[in-house]
C-alpha cells in the first residue's frame, strides 16, 4: 500500500523481531497505536477490514482448534468466550440470546486504547469468518453492528462483511439466526477436545496471573453479557472459583485489593469504553453496569474520574 513496514514498526516503537513468530504478543494499547498509525500512513480508513479479510478460526491458535472440535456451534462459541483471553487480553466476547436472534459481541475493555474503530472492524470480520469456518458456507449473518458513526465510504463494509451493516449501534456485534447454535460441527472430536483442554490448562497455569487478574476478566465478561445483578455478587463469583467468599476475600487482600475495588475498576473501565466508543445514553450505561438508577452511576463516575459522565464524554470527543 506504499508504506514501508519496517519504518512503521519503528515509528510505533515496536521491535521488528516480534513479527518473526506469530506466537509473540504485544500489549493491546501498542496494537491500537500501531494500527492507527498504519491507517494514517496508508490513507486507508478501512484498514481493519483488510486485516480481517483472510483471518478466521486459524488465527485463534489452540482456542480455535478447541472450537473446531466442539459438538455444535453454540459449544464452540462458548469455548471461545471462555478461553479467548489466552489470545486477546484487551477485550472480551459475549454471546447474548434474544428470541430468534443470537448476538456475538466483542467489547474492548482497555479504556485508553487507540485505534479502536480499526480493531472493531477487524475483530467483527474475523468473527464472521470464524463462524463461517465453523458452521460451513450456509451460515450468514443477519447483520453486523458497529458503534462507530458511518464512514465516508460504506461500500467496503458491505463488501467484506457480506451482510447489512448498522452503524451507530449500541454494541459491536455479529447478529445471526439462533437456530445455528445447535448446528453440529463436522470436526467434532471429544478425544481431541480433551487433549486441547489439557494444553489450555497448562497455558492458563503459566499465564493466568493473579487471582485478581482472573477475577477481573470474569467481571468484564459478566457485565458485558448483561448478567443479572446477582451474578456479579461476591457469593456468585466465589462459587465460580469453588471458594468460600471469605477465602476469596482473604486471597484478594493478600494481593493488595478487595472484591469491591475490582467491581469498581471493572465498572469504571467499561463505563469509559462505552462513553468513548458508543452512542449509548448515560441511563443505558447505568443499566448495563447494574446500577439501580442513573444518579447512583453518575455519583460513582464522578468519584472515580472527578467529572460527570457527560463532561468526560465531551472532553474525550471534542466537537
Amino acid at each position: 500500500m506504499g508504506a514501508d513496514p519496517a519504518a512503521l514498526i519503528a515509528d510505533a516503537q515496536l521491535d521488528l523481531a516480534l513479527f518473526d513468530d506469530p506466537e509473540n504478543t504485544i500489549a493491546f494499547a501498542e496494537l491500537g497505536r500501531f494500527l492507527e498509525l498504519c491507517a494514517a500512513r496508508t490513507l486507508c480508513p478501512h484498514l481493519g477490514l483488510l486485516i480481517g479479510e483472510h483471518s478466521g478460526l486459524q488465527v485463534l491458535g489452540v482456542v480455535g482448534k478447541l472450537a473446531a472440535c466442539s459438538k455444535d456451534l453454540g459449544s464452540a462459541l462458548r469455548n471461545i468466550i471462555l478461553y479467548l483471553h489466552l489470545h486477546d487480553r484487551g477485550a472480551v466476547p459475549a454471546l447474548i440470546l434474544g428470541g430468534e436472534r443470537a448476538v456475538f459481541a466483542y467489547v474492548i475493555h482497555e479504556s485508553d486504547a487507540l485505534g479502536t474503530e480499526i480493531i472493531y472492524d477487524a475483530a467483527l470480520l474475523i468473527a464472521c469468518n470464524t463462524l463461517r469456518d465453523l458452521a460451513g458456507p450456509g451460515w450468514e449473518p443477519v447483520e453486523v453492528c458497529l458503534t462507530r458513526p458511518p464512514p465516508a465510504r460504506i461500500g467496503p463494509y458491505r463488501h467484506f462483511y457480506r451482510a447489512p451493516v448498522r452503524f451507530g449501534a449500541e454494541q459491536n456485534a455479529v447478529v445471526f439466526d439462533a437456530g445455528w447454535l445447535t448446528h453440529p460441527l463436522g470436526g467434532s472430536d471429544s478425544s481431541a477436545q480433551e487433549c486441547l483442554l489439557r494444553e489450555i490448562d497448562r497455558l492458563e497455569a503459566e499465564g493466568s496471573g493473579s487471582l485478581a487478574a482472573q477475577l477481573r476478566r470474569i467481571l468484564f465478561r459478566l457485565f458485558i453479557s448483561g448478567s443479572a445483578q446477582g451474578e456479579t455478587s461476591l457469593e456468585y463469583v466465589s462459587s465460580l472459583f469453588a471458594l468460600h467468599r471469605r477465602t476469596l476475600n482473604r486471597r484478594l487482600q493478600a494481593e493488595g485489593t478487595t472484591f469491591k475495588a475490582l467491581i469498581d475498576a471493572a465498572r469504571y473501565d467499561i463505563a469509559r469504553q462505552l462513553l468513548r466508543d458508543t452512542q449509548l445514553t448515560t441511563s443505558d450505561i447505568a443499566i448495563n453496569l447494574g446500577y439501580a438508577d442513573v444518579t447512583a452511576f453518575c455519583r460513582a463516575f464522578r468519584r472515580w474520574s472527578g467529572s460527570s459522565p457527560a463532561a468526560w464524554r465531551k472532553d474525550i470527543k471534542p466537537a
